[in-house]
């Protein structure tokens, strides 16, 4: 495994490491007691595929369990809450509002909302009709996902523009705000033909605002802070990944009137088109007290367990005779380790597929991420102390019985 560093710690630095991500035996006891996705006859899984929402995402901080218990017990006002909630939010991102919404997406569906109707209700109430509104969202055609799905659903037009000029071009009256994806969901690797620095320039002169999908920025924190440094109007966070609040839980942080106006498109609202995008009391103190924490986190040091594990899985999969081991890391916004994994399909009598599925239905069940026909990766990305070591011993038992006669 080639990663330039200086050395690596040592197995008991790493364990003390391990203490950052509070997996705690009675944590972890607790949410087991009573086993209650054996008793729906659904088996656990080893994350090694990455925070997907199909498997789960995150594994939510021990200590909100209580806290949302305990909000769950009271009845409150939503507005009161948002509002209280919202300035402890603005604070830690450094904006001017914030409020909590379901995931990045539903942020990214308010965010839209917000910026065509402003704070006119009457506008709210006729979402998604735009009759005689604003009605276009400029997208650069590299930063179009299925994620823009979540822009779309307002009834919006997407505008694609591939340079600095097309954008020019593109802003007009109807122009109601501009998509920017920070980071990519791959690794393939492109220019972004207009920087969010000269997005956000040419939207405050032509009138509209620019809202950036910022759900694969973390970590580090600070990325969403230099992204509110910046004057991004708007940002959309995934509350339920690597911040490990409640799966359903996002923040929507930017601008006060914007944030305003998205509220007033969502609950408690009866008539808005994101009614259906309701968050509850339990999951409004969830997200804040996740962003609490995890504001405050050593992501060096965290960054440094993930590689250590890296490492480790790296070193024991290239035990295994004619299996090609290389260090995959991604590195757009943040540091994801990974370990890429490919080998001889004949010379082995064991293909991709079949291995693949011999993790996913063995004991303890193990998710990977595929990698083109002939390969797949472990993702190494907020895993469990000992999750490295479970999954170099299940590789090693595969590739043993494979040989055989």
């Amino acid at each position: 495994m080639n990663i330039r560093r200086r050395g690596f710690l040592g197995s008991a630095g790493l364990v003390s490491l391990f203490g950052l991500w509070p997996f705690s035996k009675t944590a972890a006891a607790a949410g087991r007691t009573r086993g209650l996705y054996r008793e729906l006859g659904i088996r656990p899984l080893v994350n090694f595929r990455g925070t997907h929402t199909v498997i789960g995402a995150s594994k939510q901080w021990p200590e909100l369990h209580e806290a949302m218990a305990e909000a769950a017990r009271d009845y409150v006002v939503l507005d009161e809450l948002q509002d209280k909630i919202g300035e402890r939010l603005a604070r830690l991102i450094g904006s001017e509002d914030a409020m909590v919404a379901t995931g990045a997406a539903g942020a990214i569906t308010l965010g839209t909302c917000g910026c065509l109707t402003g704070l006119d209700e009457q506008k709210v109430r006729r979402l998604p009709d735009l009759a005689g509104m604003k009605s276009e969202v400029v997208i650069q055609k590299v930063h179009r996902n299925g994620y823009d799905h979540a822009v779309r659903s307002a009834g919006v037009k997407i505008v694609e523009v591939e340079s600095r000029e097309q954008l020019l071009n593109a802003a007009s009256a109807r122009t109601a705000m501009l998509y920017f994806l920070g980071g990519t969901s791959g690794d393939y690797a492109y220019e972004t033909p207009v920087s969010l620095e000269e997005c956000l320039a040419i939207g405050r002169k032509a009138g509209f605002p620019v809202l950036v999908d910022a759900a694969n920025m973390l970590p580090p924190w600070e990325n969403i802070r230099r992204l509110a440094a910046a004057g991004t109007d708007l940002i959309a966070v995934s509350g339920g990944k690597h911040m490990r609040g409640p799966q359903c839980s996002g923040i929507l942080a930017g601008r006060k009137d914007l944030v305003r106006a998205a509220r007033l498109n969502s609950n408690p609202h009866s008539d808005s088109l994101g009614r259906p995008l309701k968050v509850g009391r339990e999951e409004m103190i969830g997200a804040w007290l996740a962003a609490e924490k995890y504001a405050a986190l050593d992501f060096a040091a965290l960054e440094r367990q993930s590689f250590e594990q890296a490492e480790y899985l790296s070193r024991e999969l290239k035990k295994i005779a004619g299996l090609a081991v290389s260090y995959a890391p991604h590195d757009r916004t943040r540091r994801v380790h990974r370990v890429a994994v490919r080998w001889d399909e004949a010379a082995l009598g064991l293909t991709t597929g079949e291995c693949e599925r011999q993790l996913f239905e063995g004991e303890p069940r193990i998710a990977v991420l595929r990698d083109g026909p002939q390969g797949f990766l472990f993702t190494v990305f907020m895993n469990d102390p000992g999750d490295e070591r479970v999954a170099a011993r299940r590789m090693k038992e595969i590739f043993a019985g494979s040989r055989r006669p």
